[in-house]
C-alpha cells in the first residue's frame, strides 16, 4: 500500500442555531467543514477532517510512503516543515493528514480505529457543549434539552463578558438538568482566552460564591503559564486548557508548572498529537479531554488512553454528506465496528452544495476583540449579548441535519 495523492472537499454543517463565543458569532449557524481524502495505489481512501491550508507543503513527506507507518510519517511531516510545523495552519494540515493515515491503517487491518489503538471499550464518556454564546435564555434551554434527552450529565457553557448573565445561564442549565436527572450536573464555563489574570480570578471567585464549577476553560492566553498557575491556586474549579496549543513543547511548561488541571487537545490537530499529549498528561497524573469536532473523530483515540476524562460533544448532528458509525446515548459516544474512523463521505452530495459558509470572519468567533484582556475597569458592551433567538425549535434542529 502506497500513498499516491490527496483530494480536498468542503462540506457544510447546519447547526440550526447561531453559534459563537466571547470572541464573536456566526448568526447563520452554517459553517464550512474541510475534508482531506488520501488515496493509495490499492484503492483505499483515508478520511481526515481539518485544515486545507499548508497541505501542499506537507504532502511531499507522504507521497509514495506506506500509510501504515503513521507515527513515523507524522514525525516526517514535522521534520519537513520543522521551522513552522508546530504552529497554526501547517500543524492543522499535518493533523488532517495524520487522521487520514490512521483511518487507512485501521481500514487495512479491517478494524475500527478504537480497536486498533487498543481500547477495551467502545463507549466514550462525553459532556454537552454547543458554542452557545449568542443564544438567548429560551434558545439555550431548548438546545440543552436535546442533550438532556441523550442522557448527558455534564455541560459546558460559553461566557466571560457578563457575570450576572453567566450566573443566570449556568443556573438555568443547572435547573434543567437537575429536574431531568434528579441530581445536579457538572458545570463548566469557557472564557476562550478573554481575560487578564486578575479579571479571571475575580470573575471566577464571584461565580463560585453562588455555583460550583467543575472547570474554567481557557481563562487567559494559551501560553501564559504563570497566569494559569495563579488560577489553579486561586479558585476551586479545575483549570482546563490546551485546545489551541500545538506540539508537546507548548504543553510541557504548563504541566511542569502545575498550571493546568485538565489537559485538552483540539481534534483538528490529529490522532498522533492527542496520543502524545495524553501520554504526557498521564505521566503527571493529569486527565485529558479532547475538544469536540464534527463526527467526534478523537473519540477513537480517547477510548484507548487511561486518563481520558470526557469528550466534548458540540452537536448531535453531522455535516452534510458524512455518515458516522457512532451513536450518542446515555451521555456517551458509542463507537461502531466499521473499519477506520467509521466516516463515510458522499462526494456527489458534497459537490452539489451551493451554500456559502465560514466562521463569520467579520465578527468572529476567530477574531480577537479589541478589548480582550483589558476590561478590568472599562468593559465593552456585549458583542454577542444573549439576545439572538431562533425562529424554530432548536431542540429539533440539533438532532440532525
Amino acid at each position: 500500500m502506497r500513498i499516491t495523492g490527496y483530494r480536498t472537499l468542503t462540506t457544510l454543517h447546519r447547526w440550526g442555531r447561531p453559534i459563537g463565543d466571547v470572541n464573536g458569532h456566526v448568526a447563520s449557524g452554517i459553517t464550512s467543514i474541510p475534508i482531506v481524502l488520501v488515496d493509495t495505489d490499492d484503492g483505499n481512501v483515508g478520511v481526515g477532517l481539518g485544515s486545507h491550508d499548508g497541505l501542499d507543503r506537507v504532502f511531499p513527506a507522504l507521497e509514495g510512503e506506506d500509510p501504515r507507518a503513521v507515527t513515523a510519517l507524522y514525525d516526517r511531516m514535522l521534520a519537513a516543515v520543522f521551522k513552522t510545523g508546530h504552529a497554526g495552519a501547517v500543524f492543522g494540515a499535518i493533523g488532517a493528514f495524520d487522521m487520514a493515515l490512521w483511518d487507512l491503517k485501521a481500514k487495512a487491518a479491517g478494524e475500527p480505529l478504537w480497536r486498533m489503538l487498543g481500547a477495551r471499550d467502545r463507549v466514550v464518556p462525553g459532556y454537552a457543549s454547543g458554542l452557545d454564546g449568542p443564544l438567548d435564555d429560551g434558545a439555550l434551554v431548548r438546545m440543552q434539552q436535546a442533550f438532556v434527552d441523550r442522557g448527558f450529565t455534564a455541560v459546558k457553557l460559553k461566557g466571560g463578558l457578563d457575570l450576572a448573565a453567566d450566573l443566570r445561564r449556568l443556573r438555568l442549565v443547572h435547573d434543567l438538568y437537575t429536574d431531568a436527572l434528579g441530581t445536579a450536573p457538572r458545570l463548566m464555563l469557557d472564557a476562550n482566552e478573554s481575560w487578564s489574570r486578575k479579571e479571571a480570578i475575580s470573575y471566577v471567585q464571584h461565580l463560585e460564591e453562588h455555583i460550583d464549577l467543575a472547570w474554567i476553560e481557557e481563562p487567559v492566553r494559551r501560553w501564559d503559564v504563570e497566569s494559569h498557575a495563579m488560577m489553579t491556586r486561586a479558585v476551586r474549579a479545575a483549570v482546563a486548557t490546551g485546545e489551541n496549543l500545538t506540539g508537546l513543547e507548548q504543553f510541557r511548561p504548563l504541566v511542569q508548572a502545575h498550571a493546568v488541571d485538565v489537559v485538552q487537545t483540539g481534534s483538528v490537530w490529529g490522532i498522533t498529537h492527542f496520543l502524545r499529549v495524553a501520554a504526557l498528561a498521564h505521566a503527571f497524573d493529569l486527565p485529558v479531554s479532547p475538544v469536540g469536532y464534527h463526527g467526534n473523530p478523537l473519540a477513537h483515540a480517547a477510548a484507548s488512553v487511561p486518563n481520558h476524562l470526557g469528550l466534548e460533544v458540540h452537536d448531535l448532528g453531522v455535516p452534510i454528506g458524512l455518515q458516522v458509525d457512532q451513536e450518542i446515548v446515555d451521555g456517551c459516544v458509542v463507537l461502531g465496528d466499521e473499519p477506520g474512523l467509521g466516516i463515510a463521505v458522499d462526494e456527489p452530495a458534497i459537490a452539489a452544495l451551493a451554500e456559502a459558509a465560514d466562521w463569520g470572519r467579520a465578527n468572529g468567533p476567530h477574531v480577537r476583540p479589541e478589548r480582550a484582556g483589558r476590561r478590568l475597569i472599562a468593559p465593552e458592551p456585549h458583542r454577542y449579548a444573549p439576545s439572538l433567538s431562533v425562529a424554530e425549535p432548536v431542540a429539533d434542529a440539533v438532532a440532525g441535519d
